[in-house]
């Protein structure tokens, strides 16, 4: 009864957190600034295996596996089958990112920290700009994996292996890449923690899977190399050539590591918690290397911010290293009144929540004249429409955007066509727009059944 009761803050900590970023992220989403790039593949994949369908998304053109072997998406699907809704992701992901907390606070408590500075670890945690920036960033399987991450920890440092092989079917399970970060994981605790039997676990298990998934998971799936192989072209054209002449050609690797922009990016990541990285705790940052060393060397811009999710995985090994700073006293603050009022600092300069002030708010003109244009698509047919509005449209086997690279699509295979030509959304423009309004008006299979404020509904006619 007794440890019950002292879990309450804790579990007070990680409800308000829950709801604050469910409901940041689903007003986001109600102002219709998600986009299908990323949180329509997601609902449209997850949905669509809910309905016992194939989940191949139709403007991603693969497989949802082929994307990046998220095998996590699967079990999703149960939620969906309860009730489809793309609230159960904004859900799924502000828990997940919350419940981080918990084993932060453990890892504190088996570092002999205080009660007091283990809550205020998982206070700095929460405040670290990234995890409430890339809540707001759609959706991404990957925000399942950090409280895996410091489960996987948490468990080598109690023995409890069964936890610990849990915990590392789940990182991998949400995002191929991450099999770097659960190999650099097994090598810290190979050599730094002298956890020989979990080191091997995890390093076999990460070079497996990324065997796999890179190798037949993905390119069976997609007919293609992994996604993110293009950003990094200038050493190959497969994952394969990539990792030869990652050791072949030193020069050119040292050429785009040492950048202005990767300067300004280290910066950004580290200033957060800079008050907590002694020298003597920068091990702690080895399962790090391989996600921000990725993040560096390409020129994505990004993978080189604290908005999109490309940062994620370092964020549990800062924690990490601030609680090991913590327990050396080795850190800048002694007291955590300064320490919260850093991360404080740090949030409030570097957090989005801004955005629901000026950006998020750029489409109010059009918002209720898309509600009313909504309502009127009444069956799961066929649509082609903006960025923006695909995330309100996903539940459906086939949709198509309204973007560069479109313009010859053939109208007829559509039920719906649904455009914004005030505002045209990501990688479209007016004149893209106006294309499509024009094509369907002289096309005689279709009538415009809704225009208001520059949003244009056309139903194919029965």
């Amino acid at each position: 009864m007794k440890k019950i009761l002292k879990l309450h803050p804790l579990i007070y900590l990680i409800s308000i957190s829950s709801l604050i970023l469910f409901i940041a992220s689903s007003t986001r989403h109600i102002l219709f600034q998600s986009t299908a790039f990323d949180l329509g593949i997601f609902d449209n994949g997850v949905y669509l295996i809910s309905q016992g369908k194939n989940p191949y998304i139709t403007f991603r053109e693969l497989h949802i596996l082929g994307d990046h072997a998220a095998f996590i998406l699967y079990p999703l699907a149960l939620f969906y089958i309860i009730y489809p809704t793309v609230y159960w992701l904004f859900a799924i992901q502000a828990i997940s990112l919350s419940l981080g907390v918990l084993p932060i606070w453990y890892l504190a408590k088996l570092a002999n920290l205080k009660e007091s500075q283990a809550n205020t670890v998982a206070l700095v945690y929460l405040l670290y700009p990234l995890i409430f920036n890339v809540n707001l960033f759609d959706f991404h399987p990957e925000v399942i994996a950090i409280p895996a991450i410091f489960w996987a920890i948490l468990a080598s440092k109690l023995n409890k292996l069964w936890w610990f092989c849990t915990a590392i079917i789940i990182i991998l399970s949400c995002k191929a890449v991450l099999s770097f970060t659960v190999i650099a994981l097994g090598i810290w605790l190979l050599i730094c923690e002298q956890k020989k039997s979990y080191g091997i676990i995890a390093i076999i298990t990460g070079i497996s899977w990324f065997i796999i998934a890179t190798q037949i998971i993905i390119p069976n799936f997609s007919g293609e190399e992994a996604a993110a192989v293009g950003r990094y072209s200038f050493l190959g054209d497969s994952v394969l050539e990539i990792a030869k002449n990652l050791i072949l050609k030193p020069q050119i690797i040292l050429s785009y590591l040492f950048t202005l922009a990767n300067l300004e990016y280290l910066l950004l990541l580290f200033v957060p918690v800079i008050w907590g990285l002694s020298w003597q705790s920068l091990t702690n940052l080895i399962p790090a290397i391989p996600t921000l060393f990725l993040n560096l060397l390409t020129d994505y811009q990004p993978q080189k911010d604290l908005v999109h999710q490309y940062s994620l995985a370092i964020v549990p090994f800062l924690i990490l290293t601030v609680i090991a700073s913590l327990k050396e006293r080795k850190t800048w603050f002694k007291t955590n009144r300064n320490i919260l009022i850093w991360s404080f600092i740090a949030f409030i300069a570097l957090a989005k929540y801004g955005y629901f002030t000026s950006k998020y708010l750029n489409s109010l003109d059009t918002r209720q004249a898309t509600i009313e244009a909504l309502k009127m698509i009444e069956t799961k047919g066929n649509i082609l429409t903006v960025a923006q509005f695909a995330p309100h449209l996903t539940h459906r086997p086939q949709l198509e955007l309204a973007i560069n690279g479109s313009e010859n699509k053939h109208l007829n295979q559509f039920d719906y066509i649904l455009l914004n030509k005030r505002n045209p959304g990501w990688n479209s423009s007016p004149e893209i727009i106006t294309n499509f309004i024009n094509k369907a008006q002289e096309n005689n299979n279709f009538q415009l059944s809704y225009q208001k404020d520059d949003i244009f509904l056309f139903k194919k006619m029965q």
